[in-house]
């Protein structure tokens, strides 16, 4: 036994030696790293709105590889700050997620920078002006291509081409509404697309004429296209270049993220958002171009080539690039009175508005892609429109069966008393845009009359109260955008000279204006996963805003953008 006892004692010793010879080793993050990851970023002493309902609000946020990796008080986070770490001190400032811009036509915005502005304008003087001014700075017969006028601006009155003629003799013109549903060419425009009195109107279009049936020189819906063939494409580099300056104009509006849904208005080429997905976002993302984060829509008759892409590459192509869905127009749009209603319009007592597809069409269609997992959003304006659209979506649901669809209507401005209520039984997204209710609150009254523009337009708190799902958007380049002024809007409802909301029942709180621009309209495309609030393991896309006063961003509704942060990296400026 003492032997035994003296050989483990000498051992002991031997091991001690050992370990005492060995260097002291000094403590290293690196070694730690399994506990607390170091941050690339740390935001710290801000309010920061998560959008995430089991912590609404934090005053610190960690950041690794673009994504959030944790969110709390400074003393929960301080442990991950490093030698390698950035720490922000926003001294109290406002963060909220990237917005999400639900619907915009991204590169027909990029392209309409560079082109003859006319939205805002309110006077007839003014527009021939700026057209004008075009034609100085145009080579002879190059076409003069701009958009955004609203007649309503100016009392009402359409334009004619003989407001430009004059001045465009050797120049082809287009001038598309702000709304895309509606566009002015000129006489030399006209006699390049072959369109005179004898032409039809076609299916779901309509040429507008006097009543000698000589064309005014305007085109609604359909009825452009007869004029877009005639326009030479737009090349590689002009769309190239349009994206970029879309995405640096996004970013200084707080937008990360954008549902485009393409170069797609009635009358135009299915073909375009495919050539822009080939030609320009699949060149952007291979050569680091990509600014913001895409979800693409496409044509629906293209609905099986979408499937093929799809089944061979999945719908996430990049951290940039998501394929979204299909997306089709049910009808027009209010301000071209193209809008389809039940009743007719005030101004046009036997006008009820358009339908451009019909029903059968538009059913298989979307049956079709439903049966391959696509998720469908549709065009719908006028109250007859959306319900239309809705029972054609529970006829797909009764004979596909039950799945998580999420489609979507898009606008859905005008609405019978009990069509919200069907959102929500049904699960349809209303992707909406509160800032066309700034110009539409005079125009609808002219339109519908008092009580059914009242009763029935824009009908957001309506649709929440009915459990539907709500997702912020812009439409541009039909309206700018803005989110902070889009979150505004549905919080105060006043048009520009307005002392009073246009519809106050129907106002949102800040929380719920927010969230449908954030996780809402994440959800609202399938990307609720990685975007939409600021929780850990989702991508760290936010915006710095200039107020540190969550109450008077309640009660005032607005702010500015401050930063913009996309993957935990400063984009903007």
């Amino acid at each position: 036994m003492n032997n035994f006892l003296t050989v483990v004692s000498a051992s002991i010793a031997v091991v001690l030696a050992i370990i005492a010879s060995l260097p002291l080793l000094k403590p290293n993050h690196q070694l730690l790293s399994w506990r607390s990851p170091m941050a690339d970023l740390v935001v710290k002493n801000a309010k920061i709105y998560t959008s995430d309902e089991s912590l609404p609000f934090a005053d610190s946020m960690a950041v690794r590889s673009g994504r959030v990796l944790r969110v709390g008080n400074y003393s929960s986070i301080k442990d991950m700050v490093g030698d390698g770490t950035k720490e922000l001190d926003l001294t109290g400032k406002i963060v909220v997620p990237g917005f999400i811009d639900s619907h915009v036509h991204l590169i027909s915005g990029g392209l309409q920078m560079a082109r003859v502005e006319l939205r805002g304008v309110s006077q007839k003087d003014e527009f021939v002006r700026r057209v004008k001014e075009a034609v100085r700075n145009a080579n002879q017969g190059s076409w003069i291509l701009g958009g955004g006028w609203n007649n309503d601006l100016w009392g009402g009155e359409l334009p004619m081409a003989s407001w430009v003629d004059d001045i465009t003799p050797s120049n082809p013109v287009w001038l598309s509404r702000m709304d895309g549903h509606m566009g002015l060419a000129n006489s030399v425009a006209l006699k390049l697309a072959g369109i005179t009195t004898s032409s039809e109107d076609p299916n779901g279009g309509t040429i507008v004429r006097f009543t000698s049936g000589e064309p005014t020189g305007l085109l609604i819906d359909s009825a452009m296209k007869l004029l877009l063939l005639s326009i030479p494409e737009v090349s590689v580099e002009e769309r190239r270049e349009a994206l970029s300056r879309a995405s640096n104009h996004a970013l200084m509006r707080g937008v990360t993220t954008v549902v485009d849904v393409g170069r797609y208005f009635p009358g135009a080429s299915v073909k375009l958002s495919w050539e822009d997905f080939s030609d320009v976002y699949k060149w952007a993302d291979s050569s680091g171009k990509m600014m913001i984060r895409v979800c693409l829509f496409f044509p629906l008759e293209t609905w099986l080539q979408l499937h093929n892409l799809i089944t061979k590459v999945g719908h996430t192509m990049s951290q940039w690039i998501y394929l979204g869905g299909v997306k089709a127009f049910a009808d027009g749009s209010l301000g071209s009175n193209s809008a389809l209603f039940y009743e007719p319009y005030a101004d046009e007592p036997h006008n009820y508005g358009l339908q451009v597809i019909d029903n059968e069409s538009l059913l298989n269609l979307t049956l079709a892609s439903d049966r391959v997992g696509l998720q469908v959003a549709i065009h719908a304006i006028g109250d007859r429109a959306n319900d239309l659209i809705l029972d054609m979506y529970e006829s797909v649901f009764s004979t596909n069966g039950v799945r998580d669809r999420r489609f979507r209507i898009e606008h859905a401005q005008h609405l019978s008393p009990e069509t919200p209520a069907r959102f929500g039984k049904l699960g349809i997204v209303a992707s909406v845009q509160p800032e066309h209710l700034l110009d539409d609150a005079e125009s609808a009254t002219k339109k519908l009359g008092i009580d059914r523009a009242q009763k029935g337009s824009y009908l957001f708190r309506s649709l929440l109260a009915s459990n539907g799902q709500l997702a912020f958007g812009s439409d541009w380049p039909v309206a700018d955008i803005n989110p902070l002024g889009g979150i505004k809007t549905a919080m105060k409802r006043i048009p520009p000279g307005w002392d009073i909301a246009w519809i106050p029942s129907e106002t949102l709180s800040l929380n719920d204006a927010l969230k449908a621009y954030t996780l809402s309209a994440a959800r609202a495309c399938f990307l609720d996963n990685d975007l939409g609030s600021l929780s850990p393991g989702k991508l760290a896309d936010f915006v710095i805003l200039s107020r540190d006063s969550w109450d008077d961003v309640v009660v005032e509704g607005s702010a500015s953008i401050e930063a913009t942060y996309v993957g935990g990296v400063q984009a903007y400026p």
